[in-house]
């Protein structure tokens, strides 16, 4: 899996375009991604799915300005399940998942593609 191309508002994952938030895991993209807890905050009851993956990493993109908070109750549960937690605004997040895959790392994702 690669990202393409991220700009405000729209991201492209291995060819298909996407202009909703992304998640990614165990190699599925899910988009737009729906989150009971609103649009600016990544909460453990949108992430169940992602920590039950237990993937090695997960990354992320906190929006094109940084401006969407990971709730500490979501590093917390990630890094009780041995995941590395790594948060950046979206446009280094895509290259810091990029980077990971190429690694052959196990990396989930999670994509906020505005703000």
């Amino acid at each position: 899996m690669h990202i393409e191309d991220y700009a405000f508002g729209a991201m492209r994952i291995d060819g298909t375009d996407y202009t909703g938030d992304v998640l990614i895991v165990r190699g599925e993209v899910r988009s737009p991604w729906w989150r009971a807890a609103g649009g600016h905050v990544f909460a453990p009851e949108d992430l169940a799915e992602v920590i039950a993956a237990a993937p090695e990493v997960v990354v992320f993109g906190t929006g094109y300005m940084g401006l969407v908070r990971v709730r500490d109750e979501a590093v917390q549960a990630f890094e009780r399940a041995g995941t590395r937690v790594v948060v950046a605004r979206t446009g280094k997040a895509v290259q810091e998942f990029n980077r990971l895959v190429s690694e052959g790392r196990e990396v989930a994702a999670a994509f906020h593609l505005t703000c």
